[in-house]
């Protein structure tokens, strides 16, 4: 992954090297953990990358029980370890939920990354004054504070810079539904800044947006969800949100492939990506001021 590799990106790879070996050795997660101080949800949320082995030790241990003998190779994955260890988004902390954190950090590693959302703009288009509304909207619901909006909104505009940076900047595939775009989120002056904001990156060499017609007929999918690409040295890995404000993940090969298998649906039903800039000029003349 040359350059960008970063702490998210060696856990995920340790994690499933660590999987890779458990299930060459025949054991379960629980056969894995008997006896070594740590609970077998706790490897398996080391195996997927969302967060690192506490101790190197532990590391040791679960090497020494899978029989790997060759101290070049273990000394390759205690490395592996300690850069694994330090967190991207440390100064999110106090007020993101901690899958939010993990999700950003493997997207900022992502190779290339599909997504669909049939009621909102995906993150990654989103203008500020969007996104602060939509956070804003569910204040009272949620009863989060100014603190957790004003933090979770500049999260979301600093994970966009993965499209715009000058390097390797990642390639992304959105699909939006037509009603996502209807709904006014904050006021039309916002939505107009959000129409142009998704003409302008669209027109983007690494960006494609598809916008799927209501009375279109074709396949539709009512959750959203996003499969990120991370390349050929580890798992792709696939993510929806749930309803509490957190985030459920899966890089199991049959989920990817699922889920790839709607995306390409979607595709297939969706307007061409050379009319969504139009289309979008046409839905900023016709929204109302009222």
């Amino acid at each position: 992954m040359g350059a960008r590799i970063g702490p998210t990106a060696r856990r995920i790879a340790l994690g499933s090297e660590l999987r890779r070996m458990r299930n060459e050795a025949g054991m379960t997660l629980e056969q894995a953990v008997k006896g070594l101080g740590f609970s077998d949800s706790h490897l398996q949320r080391v195996e997927t990358g969302s967060i690192a082995l506490k101790q190197a030790g532990h590391l040791r241990s679960l090497l020494k029980r899978y029989g790997v003998t060759d101290e070049d190779h273990i000394a390759t994955l205690a490395q592996l370890h300690r850069e694994s260890t330090s967190q991207e988004w440390t100064s999110f902390a106090s007020t993101v939920h901690p899958t939010v954190r993990t999700f950003a950090d493997i997207e900022g590693v992502s190779r290339a990354i599909k997504t669909w959302h049939p009621t909102l703009v995906p993150g990654l288009l989103q203008t500020k004054k969007y996104t602060t509304a939509i956070f804003e909207m569910e204040k009272l619901h949620d009863e989060t504070t100014s603190e957790y909006i004003e933090q979770s909104v500049r999260l979301r505009m600093m994970r966009k810079e993965i499209l715009t940076r000058s390097e390797d900047a990642v390639r992304l595939w959105a699909i939006l539904a037509e009603s996502a775009l209807g709904q006014v989120v904050g006021c039309a002056d916002v939505m107009r800044e959000q129409y142009a904001e998704i003409a302008a990156l669209s027109e983007r060499e690494n960006v494609t947006v598809q916008i799927l017609r209501t009375r279109e007929v074709g396949y539709r999918f009512g959750t959203n969800f996003t499969i990120l690409d991370l390349g050929e040295a580890l798992p792709s890995t696939v993510q929806t949100d749930v309803p509490w404000g957190s985030l459920c993940m899966s890089d199991k090969p049959r989920e990817v492939g699922r889920f790839s298998r709607k995306f390409s649906s979607l595709q297939a039903t969706a307007m061409p990506p050379e009319k969504t800039v139009g289309f979008l000029q046409q839905l900023s003349e016709e929204i109302s001021d009222a």
